[in-house]
């Protein structure tokens, strides 16, 4: 077996419930959850377990929930000896990375994401930005097309081939929408976000997350992550604190970080968190990739066992 590398979703992959497995058997999942209201000021546990799809819906609830799922995840596989030894997360999910890497603490990351989502949420007010996926087009031509467009638009996720996401204004993504189609897209459909996530609208939450950074600690990794903005394997405290500003109005690169990962050497896969979307990436990037995943009690079990099988 090559090395076990965990990777960590981003926002998108909430449902209500999640982590309550977790809850109900660990008393390190308790602990965590416990630590994340207390440093939060109200019950995210609440709103996990029990809380209206829309409240978990909101971008500053949403972006802590699944962090705190994602690092107890990652911590029930530690307690069992199963250890990342290089790591990476989309978008939110790099703060969930860095926590399990030892870069951010666990309380720090909780409230620093919950600002992220109110930076990115007041960044473009609702109603004005759009994000939509584009299905079935090479990446050029998918910017080739952006850059043709007038208002505000431009390629922010590059997901696995076949699949890159777009994002600026209402406008902008619309025309793109209708271009791309033209151009033969197997799909393009507007996705149902409240922000246009990593696009240079982005630019005034970057500003503030900035700020925000400064006020905490941050370590060096022990061991490498993926970092969206570079694609690249980081160690460093301060070129981890670089990427986590970039990575707020620039685009995600995961086909070049799950491609970093493999060339450390990565064979497995595990995705800690709710659902299996990075899974359905990996496949899409590289067939030889072992994808396991952590969510729940069963999916936990069933990945250990996987695991230590190997």
């Amino acid at each position: 077996m090559g090395k076990l590398a965990m990777v960590f979703p981003g926002q998108g992959a909430q449902f209500v419930g999640m982590g309550k497995d977790f809850y109900d058997n660990f008393d390190a999942a308790k602990k965590l959850f416990d630590e994340a209201d207390a440093a939060l000021g109200y019950s995210i546990k609440k709103m996990c377990f029990e809380g209206s799809e829309d409240d978990l819906k909101l971008t500053a609830n949403t972006q802590p929930a699944i962090l705190i799922v994602s690092v107890i995840a990652s911590e029930l596989l530690k307690a069992e000896g199963v250890e990342a030894e290089v790591a990476g997360g989309h978008s939110l999910g790099e703060y969930s990375a860095l926590v399990a890497a030892g870069a951010l603490k666990f309380s720090d990351a909780v409230v620093l994401v919950h600002k992220r989502g109110q930076f990115m949420q007041e960044a473009v007010p609702v109603g004005q930005g759009a994000m939509a996926a584009i299905i079935g087009l090479d990446d050029e031509l998918i910017i080739n097309a952006c850059n043709e467009i007038s208002d505000t638009v431009q390629a922010v996720n590059f997901n696995c081939p076949g699949q890159t996401v777009i994002a600026g204004t209402v406008a902008g993504v619309n025309l793109a929408v209708e271009k791309l189609k033209a151009a033969g897209a197997k799909k393009a459909v507007v996705l149902p976000v409240s922000a246009p996530f990593h696009s240079t609208l982005m630019k005034p939450a970057a500003a503030k997350l900035s700020v925000e950074l400064d006020k905490i600690e941050i370590h060096d990794a022990a061991f490498p992550i993926a970092a969206n903005f570079t694609g690249k394997l980081e160690t460093s405290a301060a070129d981890i604190k670089n990427n986590l500003v970039a990575q707020a109005d620039n685009p995600v690169r995961w086909i070049d970080c799950v491609q970093a990962m493999k060339n450390f050497g990565a064979d497995t896969f595990i995705e800690c968190g709710p659902g299996k979307t990075l899974c359905g990436f990996n496949r899409r990037i590289d067939k030889q990739i072992q994808s396991l995943n952590v969510e729940d009690l069963s999916s936990l079990q069933k990945t250990i066992e996987a695991v230590k099988r190997v």
